[in-house]
C-alpha cells in the first residue's frame, strides 16, 4: 500500500514538475547537456528508508556539494586547528566562484567557495598508496553506501576551462595556503567535482550525516564522529551560496547545492534530503530544488530551530490483541479466538512529540501491519504536543488503510481531542479509553472471525456457562431444579464493597461491571463480567469480603449459588463439587495466563 509520506512526496513533485524556470549551468560546456526536465526528490531517513519520486536513479555530477563532505576528510586528515589555519568558516556573501580571499593571510572565508574548496583539495593526504583523487572517491562512496565513478567527459570539460579556479589555485600557493604548485591539487578538484550521483545518493549522504557518520544501510562509519557538527555547521552557514542566509531563514536546515541541479540538505539526527533538477537560478542554486525544500520545511515543520523537532522514537509500546485485551471476562472460548486472532488488532502507545520526523516511523510500521491485521489502535495519553503535520498523517493513513478494510482509531486523546476532529478524524474514531477501543475492536474481529454476534440474545442455558460447562446431562438437571434464580436493572449495586461474601452469582444474561472508588471519589472500572461469567467467586472461595463492586449495566439474571447450598455438597454429591472446583480453578489460572501476557506486553522495550 501507497505510504501517505509517499503520497506525500510524490504530490510535491507533481506540483513543480512542469516548473522551468532558471537556466542549465552552460560554464562548464559539458554541464549545458543537462536534460532541464529531470526532477527527483528523496527523502532518506536515519534507520535507511527511503521515499523516492522521479528521476531519482538518473546519474549527474556531483559538483559543490563534494565540497561539504571533503571538508570532513581534510579535518580528518589534517585535524581542526590546521585546517582553520588555512580556512576560514565565515560567510563570504560572495558568488561561489569569487576570488574571496582574507586580506593579509590569504586565507579563503570558508570551504563551500571555491577557494576554500581548492585549500581543502589540497589538505587531503596521500597514503595507503592511493592518491588524494583515489581516498576522495573512496570517501564520498562511502557516504553514498556505494562505489561511485568520475564522469571523465565532465572532468575533461572543467579541466580545459577552469581557468578561474587555476587562477585561484596559484593565489592560494601564492599566500602558503596550498604547499606544493597547485596543478595536481586543481586536478583533484576538478575530479572530485565531476564524481557521479544520482538523487537517492545525496538523500543517503543526508542520512549519514545526520546519524552521526554512520551510513544508514551499510551500517559503516563514513566520517568521524567529531567532525559531523563541523560540516553540518559550515553547510547551514555557507553552503548554499550567497542565498545561504535566506536559505537558513527560510528553510532552516544545512545543505549544499552543484550547479549539476543537485541539492543536498540535513535535518540533524532524523533524515537527509536529496533534489535533482538543473536549471539554476541566479545564485547557482537548483530553482526547482529550492522551491520543494521550501515546502518541505514549512509543510512537514523540518526547520532545525523547530523547538518541536526532537528524534526521539514517538512508539513508547506495542503489543496486539492477544497480548492484552479489553477489561471484561469473556467465555472461554471467546476469549481463546480473540488470543488465536489477536494479532489482527495492533496497538501502538504513543509518546512525547509528534513532528514529522517522529510519526514517519510510526507510518511506516502501520502500514507494513496493516497487510495481515484489521484494525490498528493508537494511544495518545503520553503524547505531549502534536503538529498540524502529524495528526494530518494520521489522518491520512486511516483513510488509505479504510479501503482495504483496516480501521484506525485513537484512545485516550484529552486535549488533542479538538485537534483530531480538525485534521478530519470522524468522531466514531475516537475513544476515550483503551478499553473502550478494545472492546470496539474485539467485537468487530470476533463479529469477522465466527459471523456472528458472540453476545448472546436469550438467557444462556446453564451447560453454556463456564462453571457448568464440564457437567453431565444429570448434573445440569440438578443445578436447574437446585438453584435460584435473581434478576438485577441496569444500574443497580449487585455486590458493594466489604459486604461478606456469602453467595457467588453465575450470570446467564446482561453484563456487569466491577468497579473500585478513587482518591478523586470517582468510580474506575477494573472489570466487566458477561453472560457465562461467575461474579464475586474470590471471595466466595477464601471468605474474605468483598474487594470491589459490582453493577449491572443493563438487565441481569443470574443463577445464586449460596455457601450453605454449595457447603452441602460435601455430602450430597460430592463429585459435582469436584467439577465445580476445578472449573473455578481453571478460570483463575487462565486470567492470570492473560495477566502475564500483559505484564510482558507492556514491559517489552
Amino acid at each position: 500500500m501507497l505510504s501517505p509520506i509517499q503520497e506525500y512526496v510524490e504530490q510535491l513533485h507533481s506540483r513543480y514538475a512542469s516548473s522551468m524556470e532558471g537556466h542549465v549551468a552552460d560554464y562548464i560546456p559539458e554541464l549545458s547537456k543537462a536534460d532541464p526536465r529531470l526532477f527527483g526528490i528523496c527523502i532518506a531517513t536515519r534507520d535507511g528508508h527511503v521515499y523516492e519520486v522521479g528521476d531519482t536513479r538518473h546519474p549527474f555530477t556531483i559538483q559543490s556539494i563534494s565540497k561539504a563532505l571533503v571538508y570532513g576528510l581534510a579535518l580528518e586528515d589534517r585535524g581542526e586547528e590546521h585546517v582553520l589555519s588555512r580556512i576560514g568558516v565565515e560567510p563570504s556573501g560572495e558568488a561561489f566562484n569569487a576570488i574571496s580571499l582574507r586580506e593579509g593571510s590569504g586565507a579563503p572565508f570558508n570551504p563551500m567557495i571555491n577557494a576554500g574548496a581548492i585549500a581543502t583539495a589540497g589538505q587531503i593526504l596521500k597514503k595507503d598508496g592511493k592518491s588524494r583523487i583515489e581516498r576522495v572517491v573512496e570517501y564520498l562512496s562511502g557516504f553514498a553506501g556505494r562505489d561511485l565513478t568520475i564522469n571523465q567527459s565532465v572532468y575533461r570539460s572543467e579541466s580545459e576551462t577552469g581557468h578561474r579556479n587555476r587562477a585561484i589555485g596559484w593565489l592560494l600557493r601564492n599566500f602558503g595556503i596550498l604547499d606544493e604548485d597547485p596543478d595536481e591539487t586543481l586536478e583533484t578538484y576538478f575530479q572530485q567535482c565531476s564524481v557521479e550521483v544520482t538523487c537517492r545518493d545525496l538523500a543517503l549522504m543526508g542520512a549519514t550525516i545526520a546519524n552521526q557518520g554512520i551510513q544508514p544501510l551499510t551500517r559503516k562509519r563514513a566520517i568521524a564522529a567529531e567532525y559531523v557538527d563541523n560540516v553540518l555547521g559550515v553547510m547551514a552557514t555557507c553552503g548554499m551560496y550567497d542565498w545561504s542566509g535566506e536559505w537558513i531563514y527560510r528553510v532552516g536546515l544545512p545543505a549544499k547545492s552543484g550547479v549539476g541541479g543537485g541539492i543536498l540538505a540535513v535535518l540533524p539526527g532524523q533524515l537527509g534530503i536529496g533534489i535533482f533538477s538543473p536549471p539554476l537560478d541566479k545564485q547557482g542554486n537548483s530553482d526547482r530544488g529550492i522551491k520543494v525544500c521550501m515546502d518541505l520545511s514549512r509543510e512537514l515543520a523540518l526547520h532545525m530551530m523547530n523547538p518541536t523537532a526532537t528524534p526521539r522514537s514517538a512508539i513508547r509500546l506495542k503489543y496486539h490483541g492477544g497480548e492484552v485485551v479489553s477489561r471484561r471476562r469473556l467465555p472461554p472460548q471467546t476469549r481463546d479466538l480473540l488470543r488465536a486472532n489477536g494479532t489482527m488488532i495492533q496497538v501502538m502507545e504513543l509518546q512525547g512529540g509528534l513532528t514529522f520526523t517522529t510519526i514517519e516511523p510510526v507510518i511506516r510500521l502501520a502500514t507494513s501491519l496493516s497487510a495481515e491485521c484489521r484494525h490498528i489502535i493508537f494511544d495518545l495519553r503520553a503524547v505531549v504536543n502534536a503538529n498540524s503535520v502529524s495528526l494530518i498523517l494520521l489522518a491520512n493513513l486511516g483513510t488509505r488503510l479504510a479501503p482495504q478494510g483496516v480501521r484506525v482509531i485513537f484512545c485516550q486523546p484529552a486535549r488533542l481531542m479538538t485537534a483530531l476532529r480538525t485534521v478530519g478524524i470522524p468522531e466514531a474514531d475516537i475513544f476515550t479509553t483503551m478499553d473502550a477501543a478494545l472492546e470496539h475492536c474485539e467485537d468487530s474481529l470476533l463479529l469477522e472471525v465466527t459471523g456472528a454476534s458472540w453476545r448472546p440474545h436469550v438467557p444462556l442455558h446453564l451447560k453454556s456457562c463456564t462453571l457448568f460447562r464440564n457437567c453431565s446431562d444429570a448434573e445440569i438437571a440438578f443445578l436447574e431444579s437446585e438453584l435460584p434464580r435473581r434478576h438485577y436493572e441496569g444500574g443497580q449495586t449487585i455486590i458493594s464493597t466489604g459486604d461478606l461474601a456469602t453467595e457467588m452469582l453465575v450470570m446467564v444474561s446482561g453484563n456487569v461491571e466491577v468497579q473500585i472508588p478513587t482518591e478523586n471519589l470517582t468510580r474506575k472500572r477494573i472489570d466487566v463480567l458477561t453472560a457465562g461469567m461467575t461474579v464475586g467467586e474470590m471471595a466466595f472461595l477464601d471468605g474474605s469480603a468483598r474487594s470491589a463492586d459490582v453493577v449491572a449495566l443493563e438487565s441481569v439474571e443470574c443463577v445464586v449459588i449460596s455457601k450453605a447450598w454449595f457447603d452441602s455438597l460435601n455430602e450430597r454429591n460430592p463429585a459435582l463439587k469436584i467439577t465445580l472446583l476445578q472449573e473455578m480453578t481453571h478460570e483463575i489460572a487462565s486470567r492470570l495466563r492473560q495477566a502475564n501476557l500483559s505484564i510482558s506486553a507492556f514491559h517489552r522495550s
